[in-house]
């Protein structure tokens, strides 16, 4: 083969395998990074609830997009010109080749004074061992009681309480106190401590498992269960402990003193009690499995799904492009003209790429056909017409023989009409011939230009295996292989070799071109010219 054709064995890609193959490298080695850098041309939320800003330094910039759904989780709101520290991953956008980070966290990157302070308190308390682990105890797996200390006129409690009945109905016990403000911290330890003090003779039982919860706010707001005090009662309460202060973004020093931390007071209320239907449902299944195994296939299928669902890719994943394409959208709807025409001329790429050789040559031999068969019916007819004519004239010619002259130079007259109508039906006939000649003579310049020959005249060349089929990749090729290289004046056979031969291996190395040695390559026979009459051998679409 000759050495020009070596770059054929390079992998194609097209521009959205390309993009879509870039796009999962970069989200699978940085699915979670830590970016500080300096918000740059933020101009807030964009109509469609998304913010779009970008994180620089001194000597680079990356662009940035917080999503709708994200945006209400963030502590704080990004102001132009702040240095922050931005969590989240990288993607990539296809459709104008881009990476961007999808923000998923924020904060200031220096500390105030109120982090500073809450940065030394957690520093001394975990020095006295209040954070170990091993003091945490575990949950009951079923409380009969549960203590509750919270706002009793908030929406926490009535979330706890409407989980908890949802999933598990058992008895609930409010300590109300205030969660913000002055001495709500107090109010906090005295009522995880009041709890922890009800003995057996109390009237009211003492509860199997305590959920500290409050909803979110800011810093300031939460401050309150950062107190000394409260942290302390946390860490001494021998009733298993749960902290639901805050949104899952927020984080206080309860939380790390606290056995459990839950990231809402609705998931504390799903972690102290389980759901009663999958109990019984669980309680069931071990009753069919004394009696027997045949749910055993049926259970591991379960397991499948749940794997699956698993590595199902979330909302965002999913929504991540639309959105974005969405948005690029509503932004440039005066070039939609442009956008419409490059459309329309994709569209008319992909009907083209769907023209193949077979239909073409179909085309061909239908249009012969229907040709051949007019040029039948039109000669049938004629001499039909012709005989008609014919027997017309003569029956005329018998009749009027006994006629006057006059009637004779009339029927003169009348025989050279109908010679003159001959001749423009041979005429019209000769014109419809020659304008199905050229139709067909167009087709058939047609066929030739899309013929595969014309391919192998420019130097390439079409790889046969021993049952004649093209050979398109080179992965399922093994030595010893007998081939056919067809070129543009014949055909060669040759035999595969190994790859340690000197023989490119089946994968190229890009940037690399493949050059064959004489002795890789064995002759079976010299090349020979196909004769013009030969079927033209089957060949695949060339788009």
């Amino acid at each position: 083969m000759p050495a020009n054709t070596a770059s054929t064995n390079i992998t194609e890609f097209s521009v959205s395998e390309l993009s879509g193959s870039i796009k999962r490298t970069v989200e699978t080695a940085f699915d979670h990074v830590r970016v500080r850098g300096e918000i740059s041309g933020y101009r807030g939320q964009h109509s469609s609830g998304h913010a779009y800003f970008s994180l620089k330094d001194d000597r680079s910039r990356i662009d940035a997009v917080i999503w709708k759904g994200t945006f209400p989780r963030i502590r704080f709101r990004p102001e132009e010109g702040m240095e922050v520290i931005a969590t989240g991953k990288i993607t990539t956008f296809p459709g104008s080749s881009k990476y961007q980070i999808v923000i998923e966290n924020l904060e200031p990157a220096g500390a105030g004074a109120l982090m500073a302070l809450l940065e030394e308190r957690r520093r001394r308390l975990g020095a006295e061992g209040l954070f170990d682990p091993a003091r945490k105890r575990p949950l009951p797996f079923l409380p009969q009681v549960i203590g509750v200390v919270t706002s009793p006129t908030g929406a926490v409690i009535r979330d706890i309480l409407h989980r908890i009945a949802d999933r598990f109905p058992v008895h609930v016990v409010v300590w109300p106190v205030k969660v913000q403000g002055e001495g709500s911290g107090d109010e906090v330890a005295a009522a995880i401590r009041g709890f922890n003090a009800l003995g057996p003779g109390s009237p009211v039982r003492r509860p199997d498992v305590l959920i500290v919860a409050r909803g979110g706010g800011s810093l300031e707001d939460l401050w309150s269960f950062n107190d000394e005090a409260v942290v302390r009662a946390a860490a001494e309460s021998q009733i298993p402990l749960i902290s639901a202060v805050g949104h899952e973004t927020d984080t206080t020093l309860i939380d790390y003193a606290a056995d459990v931390r839950a990231p809402t007071p609705t998931g504390a209320a799903e972690m102290a009690v389980p759901v009663k239907a999958d109990l019984e449902a669980q309680l069931a299944s071990l009753h069919a499995r004394l009696r027997g195994c045949s749910t055993r296939q049926m259970d591991h299928r379960k397991q499948m799904v749940r794997s699956l669902v698993r590595a199902l890719p979330s909302l965002d994943q999913l929504l991540a492009l639309p959105r974005r394409r969405f948005d690029e959208a509503a932004t440039g709807l005066g070039r939609g003209l442009e956008r419409t025409t490059v459309v329309k001329r994709r569209s008319f790429e992909r009907a083209a790429s769907g023209l193949r050789l077979e239909l073409l040559v179909n085309r061909v031999v239908q249009q012969r056909q229907r040709l051949a068969e007019r040029i039948a019916r039109s000669e049938r007819c004629l001499e039909r017409h012709m005989l008609k004519e014919h027997n017309r004239l003569g029956r005329a010619s018998a009749s009027l023989a006994a006629l006057p002259a006059r009637l004779i130079g009339h029927l003169q007259r009348e025989g050279q009409h109908l010679r003159s109508l001959g001749r423009n039906a041979d005429t019209a006939i000769s014109h419809t011939l020659l304008r199905s000649r050229s139709a067909i003579t167009a087709q058939d310049r047609v066929l030739q230009s899309l013929s595969y020959k014309n391919v192998l005249k420019r130097g390439f060349a079409v790889v046969r295996d021993e049952d004649d089929r093209p050979v398109t990749r080179a992965a399922g090729l093994t030595p010893g292989r007998v081939l056919s290289l067809e070129w543009a004046d014949g055909r060669v056979a040759a035999v595969t070799g190994e790859a340690g031969e000197g023989v490119p291996s089946a994968a190229p190395v890009p940037g690399k071109k493949r050059v064959s040695k004489p002795d890789q390559v064995s002759s079976a026979s010299r090349p020979a010219a196909q004769p013009d009459d030969a079927p033209a051998p089957k060949q695949g679409s060339l788009f």
